[in-house]
């Protein structure tokens, strides 16, 4: 298996646990967690670390198809709104589920986490664009 074929499969697996933790049904779990973490809902932490990985796999997916700073504004623009879409797609999903609820305050962690990731992406493909694109010594 070569390097973007593992990265894909890296972003289907984490795809699919994803939807498993979203659409899984955990009560014994979930009552067992504190409310607060460090003053901020416990819930909203892991749907942070949940949503945190989508924009860094999808550029290891899809790195080096950019070869202007331009592009990989646009490229990780391209992850920002897909990831965007996933979380809110999670969130409708889970008004349709008895034993789930959609909730704002999810999606507004999701979307932090996600415009968080999609900065470092934007600036790792910035940075190796640039490195692909020097002339070697």
């Amino acid at each position: 298996m070569n390097k973007k074929s593992f990265h894909v499969f890296l972003l289907i697996a984490y795809l699919a646990v994803l939807c498993w933790l979203c659409f899984g049904k955990f009560d014994s779990v979930t009552a067992s967690f504190p409310g607060y973490t460090l003053g901020i809902p416990t819930d909203k932490i892991v749907h942070f670390i949940m949503f945190l990985p989508f924009p860094l796999l999808c550029w290891l997916v899809f790195r080096g198809r950019s070869g202007k700073p331009w592009h990989s504004l646009v490229l990780v623009l391209i992850f920002f709104g897909a990831g965007c879409l996933l979380a809110a797609g999670t969130e409708l999903g889970q008004t349709l589920i008895a034993y789930r609820a959609g909730d704002p305050g999810d999606f507004l962690a999701d979307g932090i986490a996600i415009a968080f990731s999609t900065v470092i992406a934007l600036i790792l493909d910035i940075r190796f664009s640039l490195r692909k694109a020097a002339p070697a010594k």
